[in-house]
Parts: structure tokens; sequence; C-alpha cells
């Protein structure tokens, strides 16, 4: 549950004094990044991790010793073991490096001694959007030659992986609240891009995550992007001494959206505007209004960075998007297959939105709830996003790191959307909806767990069925 937490600073200048780091769980889209970064950095580099990946692939491929399975012996020679937050204290390599005096650190705290080392660096935080948009800003950066080191929770298919080594003095990573994770960044500029209401399990009520978000913000030392329409982020940013930059469709903020296209479009543009002055046009190549915001917000921070318009325009134009942001595997038979990470009833509100305007005969959702305490404590919100679409499929609660002492299941979900049909194996739902949709149809999986699997499988049935 929600405690008062603080910026751990105790291990800062830890890498002054050592060559040799280990990853436990190096594998991790979080710690792949920060591996990358030592190794440009000339440090030496170990990791283990007990499952396969692209990511894992990654690191492998730089020819650093990485371990499959944890055992003692692969802290051997290590100054500094880091791990993932889903490492369990009784890990035996964390065990080991305790006995043997190593220091250890969790990855959240190395991510803030690592962006500390940069002269600038660019946080990205919010309930929603943060991997979108931190893809956005890099892929402005980047195309416009600015050169940063980035941390991305997805894959950005330009730099073909969630991370990128610069060689510049700026750093663009993303700031995750869940158990206050962003409280160890101490950014010079933050971007708050929404305040929902998420994570409650951790939080318990609004008032504890306006609090972490203000705590977050008084630890950023330059400025702050915020954006204008939202009243939540402005009410975290009412006590602050540091510059304000607002972004949003209203006359108020600093940064505006005025848009260019016509609202049944897929795929929308707007003139982007500092205060009275136009700065440029952007075409956007992904869809929905939330990208619209993202874009806004990622187009703010990189011109107050010093991007010019133009390298804004342009490269935000260029950004298809990254890996499970409706992300489409394929189209067989003339039926469309995507595959989304939303899992909380505003992000799944924005992205059927986005489905239910692109023209498809039906929109079919197989959704798999994330976590027993958001489903419990967000029921009503879920059912009314889930209620959007034509289809509307729901999977068994992923519990993650819960036990159901809610008693809530995937038929109380479905009770309150009308139509919805409740089943519960991967297997049995790419079956249902392989069976039944047809020519035009999108079927767009849906969660923040593993429902990419059965995205993969119903692509695979389709291919069989019509190749």
């Amino acid at each position: 549950m929600y405690a008062d937490k603080f910026c751990d600073k105790t291990y800062d200048s830890i890498l002054d004094r050592i060559k040799r780091i280990h990853f436990v769980g190096i594998g991790g889209s979080g710690m792949c990044p920060l591996a990358e970064i030592m190794i440009s950095k000339g440090y030496e580099v170990s990791g283990s991790d007990m499952n396969d990946g692209d990511t894992l692939r990654r690191i492998i491929s730089y020819g650093i010793p990485v371990y499959m399975g944890h055992e003692a012996k692969n802290v051997e020679g290590a100054e500094l073991v880091v791990y993932t937050a889903a490492v369990k204290p009784d890990n035996i390599e964390l065990v080991t490096a305790r006995q043997k005096g190593i220091p250890t650190i969790e990855r959240s705290v190395m991510l803030g001694i690592v962006t500390r080392r940069f002269k600038r660096s660019i946080a990205v935080s919010g309930t929603h959007g943060k991997t979108t948009t931190t893809a956005m800003i890099s892929q402005i950066m980047i195309g416009s030659g600015a050169d940063p080191t980035a941390i991305i929770g997805g894959t950005l298919p330009s730099v073909g992986g969630n991370s990128y080594v610069g060689k510049s003095e700026i750093i663009v990573c993303e700031a995750c609240e869940y158990v206050d994770s962003f409280l160890q960044i101490t950014p010079a500029i933050a971007v708050v891009l929404n305040v929902d209401a998420d994570h409650l399990d951790y939080f318990e009520n609004m008032d504890n995550i306006k609090k972490s978000f203000r705590k977050f913000i008084a630890q950023t030392s330059e400025a702050v992007i915020v954006n204008g329409d939202d009243d939540n982020a402005l009410d975290c940013v009412n006590d602050t001494d540091l510059k304000v930059l607002t972004f949003g469709f209203g006359d108020n903020n600093m940064y505006r959206a005025v848009m260019t296209s016509p609202e049944d479009t897929v795929y929308d543009a707007f003139d982007f505007y500092c205060g009275n002055e136009k700065l440029c046009n952007i075409e956007l190549s992904v869809p929905g209004k939330h990208n619209v915001y993202n874009a806004l917000a990622a187009a703010s921070a990189a011109h107050y960075a010093g991007v010019s318009p133009q390298g804004i325009s342009e490269n935000l134009h260029k950004f298809t998007g990254v890996h499970r942001r409706f992300e489409v595997l394929g189209t067989h038979g003339g039926i469309t297959v995507a595959d989304d990470f939303a899992h909380h009833p505003t992000e799944i509100t924005a992205a059927l939105s986005a489905a239910m305007k692109m023209g498809f005969r039906k929109v079919w959702n197989v959704f798999q709830p994330h976590t027993y305490s958001r489903t419990a404590m967000l029921l009503d919100d879920f059912a009314k996003a889930l209620s959007i679409v034509d289809e509307a499929i729901i999977l068994e609660i992923l519990p993650v790191r819960e036990k159901n002492t809610y008693n809530i299941y995937n038929t109380d979900l479905g009770a309150k959307v009308e139509g919805s049909k409740c089943i519960d194996t991967f297997e049995d739902a790419a079956k249902y909806v392989c069976e039944n949709a047809q020519d035009g149809d999108l079927i767009l999986t849906m969660g923040g767990g593993n429902v990419y699997m059965c995205a993969n499988m119903i692509n695979d049935m389709l291919k069989a069925k019509y190749e």
C-alpha cells in the first residue's frame, strides 16, 4: 500500500568506482536499455534471465555473458547488482550478492542514477500515454539530429528496439508512477500527460496519486510541461516555482492544437501553435484523439528543447506507433487482426473509439482484464468502455501480483456489457472469433498482460484458414 517514499541517491557516485555490473532479469524491457547504456559507457556487463525474448537476444548480440536461469555463480566478480522489481528478495543471486557485500539496487534506482549523469533529462509521466509519447519525443529528436539517449517502454520501429544510445547530453525516458518508481528520477524537464485513478491497490485514492505527482514535479529542476486540459494534472502544478508550460486544445494553453482534419478522419492533423504563433502543421500516422494529445505533448517538449518546427512535423508524421499500441499483425480473408496494450478504461475508450472510426464492418474486442483490484474498483467504467464496440469478448482476469480477495470474475464484467461473451482461455476465444468474424471486420485484442499471445493465435488461425 501507499508509502511516503523519497529519491534514493545513496549510490549516485557508485558508477565512478566500479567497472563490472550484473543485471538480474536483464531481458526485461526496463533493464535492457540500462544495460545497453552501461555497455556504451565502457562498463563490463553480465546478466541473467528466466525467459527468452527479443530484448534478451538483443543484449546477447553484444557478446556479453548472459545466463539462462539464476545461480549464485552468476554474480562472481560483479561490483554492482541491478535487479527488476519482479525479482523476489530470496533470489539466489541477490542473496549471494548481499552475502558477498556487493551493492544491490532496484531498476528504478539505477534509472535515476543513469539519468542524473546527463545534463538534460526529459522524463515523461502520466497515467496514460507514457510509452507512445516517449517514443514520439525520441523519434523527433533522433530524426532531427539531436542524438539523445532514449529509454522507451516499447519497441520503436525506427531504431529497432526500445532504447537508443546517443552521444548528446540529452536523455528521454518514461517516469512510471506505480509504487512511486518515478520518485527515483530527478529530471530537468518533466512532462505530465494526465493524472487519472489507477493503481488503486497501491495509491488507495486520488489524493495519494496527486501527492506523488507533486513530489515528482518538486524533484524537477527546470520546467514542467503539463496537460492544461486535465484538471487533475493542473492541480499537481499549482504550487510549483518551476516554469510551467501547458499544452492542449484550450485557448489558455501555451502550446495548442487546432484541428485541420475532419472529425471522422482516421489519422488526425492539426496546426501546432506556441502562443499566437503557428509553428507547423502536424499530420499523424497513428489513430485516435488520445494520440493527438500524445503528439502535442511530444511536440511541446521537443520545441522547448530546441527542435525546429520542421523537424517536429516531419518526424511525427513518420511515427507509426510502438509495439502493442494498436499494432496490426495481419489481414487474412479481409479480417484485420491488431493488438493493443490498453488496460485502463480511459485507454480502452480511446483505442476503441478510434477503431470504430476506421470504417470496419464490425469491431471485435478480445479483452483481458488486468488485476483483480483494477477490475473491481473500476468495474462500471470498464463496462462503459467495452460497450463501445460491436462485439466484446471478455477473458479471465489476469492476477499479476494479486490474489482474488475482491471476489471478482470476468462474468461480473460481462453481466454489465450487453451482448458480450465471457470466454476463459485464449484457445477458445481465438477459435470463436475466427469462426464468426467476416470480411471487413477488425479483431482487436487488448490488455496489459499476455493477451498478445491470443492475438498471435488468431492471426495464425486466420492465415491458415484463408491462405
